[in-house]
């Protein structure tokens, strides 16, 4: 089995789901008393958040390469950026280091793209949503068209991701907002939706929805329990895929 490496702690709510659910798909492909061999290093979201809102994306870019080589002198096979956000230097972070980062976009664009899905709503951080470096990859790699909420959904999302959900706050009111963003992407023609922000899935991921979420993280940990290619960077994202059944 081998090693896999978590840069994690942005924010940790996040980090403790891509842990459970990798755990999780190693006992069920290996057995009840199996678990993952990985190593994790945590970084303190409250000095990565202020850096992100400052476009301090220099040093955060410092503090993600110190992270990964942490991670390789370890021992860790192969590693996992686990948020979106920081996917944003995720070329320069796996340049950085000689083991592969599983890159979050690429098997979530296979998974979309495998289901015969062209258009995809997508859902963040306002870094994510608006910032080039998911969508382009997303376009450019995989030939998807991408569809982002207009300006004011995409503060509530950005809202609700920073001051609700990376505090654990779960909140009934927040989750119909949301819900309600996703269903306008759906009407502008979006076949799925990604929820590009692991956090998400704790808001929306129960209860009845025009859409079916699927978590990135799960895609992760599928991806993680394979050989990874050397060539592959980054980590898998969620995936929230339109049933009409369910409309």
């Amino acid at each position: 089995m081998q090693t896999i490496g978590l840069i994690g702690g942005m924010s940790w709510e996040s980090s403790a789901q891509y842990y459970r659910i990798i755990n999780e798909g190693v006992r069920r492909r290996l057995g009840d008393a199996h678990s993952a061999r990985s190593l994790m290093f945590s970084v303190d979201f409250g000095e990565v958040e202020k850096l992100q809102h400052a476009g301090d994306w220099a040093t955060l870019t410092e503090r993600m390469i110190d992270a990964a080589r942490r991670l390789e002198r370890g021992g860790a096979d192969f590693f996992l950026i686990c948020t979106n956000t920081m996917h944003r230097m995720a070329d320069a972070v796996a340049a950085a280091v000689s083991i592969p980062l599983l890159h979050i976009a690429d098997p979530t664009a296979e998974e979309i793209r495998a289901g015969g899905v062209e258009r995809v709503g997508l859902l963040g951080t306002a870094f994510t949503m608006e910032q080039p470096f998911y969508k382009d990859r997303l376009r450019d790699r995989y030939g998807l068209d991408v569809l982002v909420p207009d300006e004011a959904d995409r503060l509530l999302v950005h809202r609700v991701i920073y001051e609700e959900l990376v505090a654990g706050i779960v909140s009934p009111a927040s989750r119909d907002a949301y819900r309600a963003v996703m269903a306008r992407l759906i009407d502008r023609g979006a076949e799925a939706i990604i929820l590009g922000c692991t956090e998400i899935m704790l808001l929306v991921g129960a209860g009845p929805t025009r859409s079916n979420p699927t978590e990135s993280a799960r895609v992760a940990q599928r991806l993680s329990n394979e050989q990874p290619s050397p060539r592959r960077v980054g980590l898998p994202r969620k995936v929230n895929r339109h049933h009409t059944a369910g409309q």
